[in-house]
């Protein structure tokens, strides 16, 4: 009893609000960057666009996978401990590693790649040809426009500019919501990524268990087999799609194709496993 200890620290807080604050600032990121390559790009173009910044969006994981085995491998004190007086390696069980090590550079590196985007221009001109009542700027603008028309520009009571705000935003999430094609993508999309955040959470300890691997190594390999198959897939279906000049209904009918050979191909995986380890008690009898 007297090894036990409840836990006290309260670090999970800074960690906490650190991945919230990250949240916020990514969040634009997918859906505004993807309306401003649709609103500045020919229509042909953007499928190729989006595929290069899905592409680039999956190579940043496998980085941080790499990033990660190299932190794995330094103790978790760097810098206030002597590492000559550690007697265990990062193969013992104990070993810790430097965690917190990928927050700082990952955070510093997203400060630095935050810096050009201040440097953009307010507003964009469109080519001359492109037609702005098409795109989601030109909407936005002649409404702006049509507002400012009819209505004389007073000054606006606090609480008269929130209420409509939450009445604007309810009936647009209802028109999306209601929309069959695009809430069918939006459960497609949800039970797509439950599958592959778990196969990223516990593929990684599964490798560590199943076969003696390290945290380090583990997380190499996982970055370095695992996401760029996937950002060459996006790249190439971003190709396919602007070769055959695909639309609505034929990206659906090739993004079915493509799903279901992958369901074919997952299924595969329950005929390729490895024994259970022996385990006194759980897995044979202590006799």
């Amino acid at each position: 009893a007297g090894c036990e200890k409840e836990p006290s620290s309260y670090m999970w807080i800074y960690i906490f609000l650190g991945n919230l604050l990250r949240g916020i600032g990514e969040t634009p990121i997918a859906p505004l960057g993807i309306s401003y390559l649709d609103d500045f790009a020919k229509e042909e173009d953007v499928p190729v666009y989006v595929a290069c910044l899905h592409t680039i969006a999956m190579m940043g994981p496998m980085f941080g996978f790499l990033l990660g085995s190299l932190c794995a491998k330094l103790y978790v004190d760097i810098g206030f401990v002597d590492l000559g007086s550690i007697t265990i390696t990062p193969q013992d069980s104990r070993w810790v590693g430097a965690w917190w090590l990928g927050f700082l550079i990952g955070g510093v590196t997203s400060f630095l790649a935050a810096i050009p985007f201040c440097f953009l221009p307010k507003s964009l001109k469109k080519l001359e040809e492109a037609n702005n009542d098409k795109s989601s700027h030109g909407l936005l603008e002649n409404m702006g426009a049509t507002r400012k028309k009819l209505t004389p520009a007073k000054p606006k009571p606090r609480n008269q500019l929130i209420y409509p705000f939450l009445s604007d935003f309810y009936t647009s999430l209802k028109k999306v919501l209601s929309n069959r094609m695009y809430f069918t993508f939006l459960c497609c999309s949800l039970l797509q990524f439950n599958s592959f955040i778990g196969f990223l959470t516990y593929k990684p300890k599964y490798m560590e268990q199943q076969y003696g691997q390290s945290t380090s190594k583990s997380n190499f390999l996982i970055g370095l087999t695992s996401l760029p198959p996937v950002g060459v897939g996006i790249f190439l279906g971003g190709l396919i799609m602007k070769k055959y000049k695909m639309g609505i209904i034929g990206a659906t009918k090739f993004a079915f194709t493509m799903s279901f050979l992958a369901y074919i191909f997952s299924l595969l995986q329950f005929f390729v496993g490895c024994e259970n380890h022996v385990v006194a008690g759980i897995t044979v009898s202590y006799e």
